[in-house]
């Protein structure tokens, strides 16, 4: 056909100009509503170096999803073919026009509908590409057809549950479905007019016929602008918003910006990226254990996004971070929910007077050792590290040993952010008059705040951190046995603050170290974390009792941890010895 117009472009072209429009619109207004900090972070990394990673990842998992198919083979397989394969597909066509066209004029849209609009084919270069566009469109039918069984059969992709998708969402997955299978049904209804198919429409319109592909042809090309139009112009308001947010996000992200206490632009950002995917859901403690199936990060963003009431998602969470872990994207979603559980309603800058008459010491060249509220109802792991110090000739001041002061990270999680603050500020005080360069903690949660949230001018180890630096130097000396030992990775130690390596490093100096289905950053929530005020106690101890099965299958003689938390959690539901890595370290000692 001569003309590069026919009506039928229209659905597409508006749609396109629509969405680019809105997203357009969107992203200047969250942009500014980043903070000052955020905007100075991307002024100053803008053209540096960061921006070739930025631009590398984007490509790896905007076009190849390179961390869903470390997660899932299949659904890595599912979500690259419709990705990469539609991107190659709209880079050929162009590239194709292009070609064809020689530097002639042509509309934009001729790449979308080449075959209705360049019925040629007696060219070798043509025939080429005609093979090639079939073999990428087949390449995307295959991941649509995964999509299709998946949202019926969820097993097929590997995952245990699905997504539950409001109407909208719903239908919009549908358009987007509908859009291949008919650019396929179009292109082979020309090609039976035309002989300008490759493999696949070639074949399929000699099926049709000519008489019957005069008569859908131009029907066919219609409904499939139609549906590309449809889902192009209400893409921004929808989860397939994140095919474009992930990108940006992923960019900001190389420049330096992550969540704040209070909610930003770059929230929106997060918000926005999660492409309701359900990796989130599999492992989700909560779900597997107790079939609260409206809680997981998914539903809970669905619900901020569309502004709907999600106190329920808010406050019933674990906070043992096994979705953030698992997360494709990477969401904050920790940080989010404690945004979302602000009770600063309740806040008052007066509660905790008391601890301006906690008093320091001069402590100049020692340790501080801080225990930890919950060390202080586990008194084996206090007096263990007491001992190890001692057995290495480490002068050290334990910082709460009386009138204790929290960290303030239980707080934070629950929302209450002045009173964090409050006593992470008297914290930082004791620290710094006592001018000490190390600090050490038993308590992974008052590891990750001390760590993370005081941003102390001091080292800040973990007690296992401590006792491997200890034995590398050769200051602890242990017994080795035959004793068969299982270890437990608490949340915040592990998925938190990624100290994995070190108290294995201890245990393996003091037996065999055996092997659990779920270790690492797939370890079990002992049911008993802080971050969830909502659970009733039985409910805990179903999730407990999941996380104990994993680590006594392989028949243990001693159950190992590292956190007072896990410990007093699991010390009540079995016979079998259960031993923080310090107590056993103390029991093993030359």
């Amino acid at each position: 056909m001569s003309s590069n117009f026919h009506p039928f472009v229209l659905p597409f072209t508006i749609g396109t100009l629509a969405l680019f429009s809105v997203l357009i619109l969107k992203y200047n207004k969250w942009i500014s509503k980043f903070d000052r900090q955020q905007k100075k972070l991307i002024r100053r990394n803008l053209f540096t170096g960061k921006l070739i990673p930025a631009v590398w990842e984007m490509i790896n998992e905007g076009l190849f999803h390179k961390k869903v198919s470390r997660y899932n083979r299949r659904l890595g397989y599912m979500h690259r073919s419709i990705a990469l394969g539609w991107f190659l597909l709209i880079s050929v066509g162009f590239v194709e026009t292009v070609f064809h066209f020689q530097g002639r004029g042509h509309a934009p849209w001729i790449g979308v509908f080449f075959r209705f609009f360049v019925r040629d084919n007696q060219t070798l270069s043509a025939w080429i590409f005609a093979q090639i566009m079939d073999l990428l469109l087949l390449y995307i039918l295959s991941g649509v057809t995964m999509a299709v069984f998946k949202s019926i059969f969820s097993k097929t992709v590997g995952m245990r549950k699905t997504t539950r998708l409001k109407l909208f969402d719903t239908s919009l997955r549908y358009s987007l479905w509908s859009i291949f299978p008919l650019r396929l049904l179009s292109e082979s209804a020309t090609a039976a007019l035309a002989d300008n198919g490759g493999f696949l429409t070639q074949s399929l319109g000699n099926l049709m016929g000519e008489r019957f592909a005069g008569v859908v042809e131009l029907p066919l090309w219609t409904l499939y602008s139609i549906a590309l139009g449809l889902f192009l112009c209400l893409l921004p308001f929808s989860r397939f918003s994140h095919i474009f947010t992930e990108l940006m996000l992923i960019y900001f992200r190389k420049m330096g910006l992550r969540e704040r206490e209070k909610p930003t632009g770059f929230t929106r950002f997060e918000l926005s990226a999660c492409s309701r995917c359900g990796i989130c859901i599999d492992n989700c403690p909560l779900d597997s254990e107790l079939n609260i199936t409206d809680i997981q990060p998914v539903y809970l963003i669905r619900d901020i996004r569309n502004r709907m009431p999600h106190r329920n998602a808010t406050e019933n969470c674990l906070m043992c971070n096994r979705c953030e872990s698992d997360c494709p994207v990477g969401i904050q979603i920790s940080e989010i929910r404690r945004q979302e559980r602000d009770k600063k309603k309740l806040d008052t800058h007066d509660n905790y007077g008391y601890i301006e008459d906690v008093q320091s010491f001069n402590a100049i060249g020692r340790v501080i050792y801080f225990g930890g509220c919950m060390s202080h109802l586990t008194p084996g792991i206090t007096e263990s590290m007491k001992k190890i110090f001692d057995t290495v000739g480490q002068k050290y001041w334990m910082m709460d040993e009386e009138r204790t002061i929290c960290c303030g990270r239980p707080l934070l999680q629950q929302g209450f952010f002045n009173q964090a603050a409050e006593l992470r500020r008297k914290n930082t005080q004791l620290i710094m008059e006592s001018r000490s360069k190390t600090l050490v903690t038993s308590c992974p949660i008052c590891y990750q705040s001390f760590r993370k949230e005081y941003n102390l001018p001091i080292k800040v180890v973990h007690h296992t951190e401590y006792i491997v630096t200890m034995l590398r130097l050769g200051k602890l000396r242990l017994n080795r046995s035959e004793l068969r030992l299982a270890y437990h990775d608490p949340c915040e130690l592990g998925r938190g603050c990624g100290i994995y390596d070190e108290p294995r490093e201890v245990l393996s100096a003091l037996g065999q170290l055996l092997k659990l289905e779920q270790e690492y950053k797939n370890s079990l929530c002992c049911g008993y974390n802080l971050g969830n005020t909502v659970l009733e106690l039985d409910q805990q101890l179903k999730v407990r009792d999941a996380s104990l099965r994993n680590l006594t299958d392989s028949h243990p003689d001693v159950i190992a941890t590292a956190c007072p938390l896990c410990k007093k959690a699991f010390q009540h539901s079995t016979t079998q010895p259960i031993k923080d890595v310090a107590e056993l370290v103390v029991e093993n000692l030359r």
